[in-house]
């Protein structure tokens, strides 16, 4: 790093904490918080298509860093077709629909499986069969160091990377299939295909920041925001037959939840409804 540029990062990071509105200190870099920002007025509708998008001049002054920072979070608006940067006309927003996201009703991902299949596809990155560790163990109801099967795949939504996920099987199960068939069948069909009577799953729905692997495998930079998932599916018996973890881009995936207003004797409350299916991410 030359001297230049270590001074101009510094000046940023001075500048970033006396505005407030950037986090100098994380791992995502200046710009790219810059970038997300913009994003989410592009697609929450406070820039509409055709729109100016605020100047690096701008910038600068609403967040307080360089202008080569500032350029850099409007040269990757733009890389994400987002917007066009046209010399003496300034930056617009293009006319360009947000991208189709996928989404999944919390009541209803088991349902949704069929038709997550239908809308998307995997790739299976690594396969293998390891000891469990003691948090897999713990998940799948057995002994730490007994074999299971880990596969870690990306499922894509019209060739965009969506979600990154990594699945544990006790090695049984497991070994009724193998990795291509991960490669054109949801797990959870692999897993009734071999006799498993799927009939519960239990999940927590948490928020993370992708490292260096999934970054990559997802095309999205370290440090982004990712909706994490990890769910254990169990059998008819209650035997724990699946343990996963999902990571999915927030831009091209979400949950939602369908609500009535019910009125009981300690007063009125939400409760929540059972939509139609819609197409799920699930394994």
């Amino acid at each position: 790093m030359n001297a230049d540029t270590g001074q101009e990062r510094e000046a940023d990071a001075q500048a970033a904490r006396s505005h407030g509105r950037l986090n100098p200190s994380g791992r995502v870099p200046l710009y790219h918080q810059i970038f997300l920002i913009l994003r989410n007025r592009i697609y929450g509708g406070e820039l509409s298509a055709g729109d100016l998008v605020p100047s690096e001049l701008d910038l600068t002054t609403e967040f307080g860093v360089s202008r080569i920072t500032a350029k850099r979070a409007l040269n990757e608006l733009a890389d994400a077709g987002l917007v066009i940067r046209e010399r003496g006309r300034g930056t617009r927003v293009v006319k360009r629909p947000p991208a189709p996201a996928v989404t999944s009703s919390i009541e209803g991902w088991l349902e949704n499986i069929s038709l997550m299949g239908l809308s998307t596809e995997a790739q299976v990155l690594d396969f293998g069969y390891v000891p469990a560790s003691e948090d897999i163990a713990h998940a799948l109801e057995i002994d730490a160091g007994t074999d299971v099967q880990r596969a870690v795949r990306v499922r894509r939504l019209d060739g965009e990377p969506m979600s990154f996920l990594v699945t544990y099987v006790p090695a049984d199960i497991g070994r009724q299939f193998d990795r291509d068939d991960l490669n054109v069948k949801p797990l959870l069909h692999l897993l009734e295909m071999a006799g498993v009577d799927v009939a519960s799953a239990r999940q927590t729905i948490s928020a993370t920041l992708a490292d260096a692997e999934v970054a990559g495998a997802l095309s999205i930079h370290a440090g982004a925001p990712l909706i994490e998932v990890r769910r254990v599916v169990r059998d008819r018996s209650g035997r724990p037959v699946e343990y996963i973890r999902v990571l999915y881009r927030p831009d091209l995936y979400h949950f939602e939840m369908s609500m009535r207003r019910v009125r009981e004797q300690d007063g009125p409350r939400w409760a929540t409804t059972s939509p139609p299916p819609v197409p799920a991410g699930g394994g």
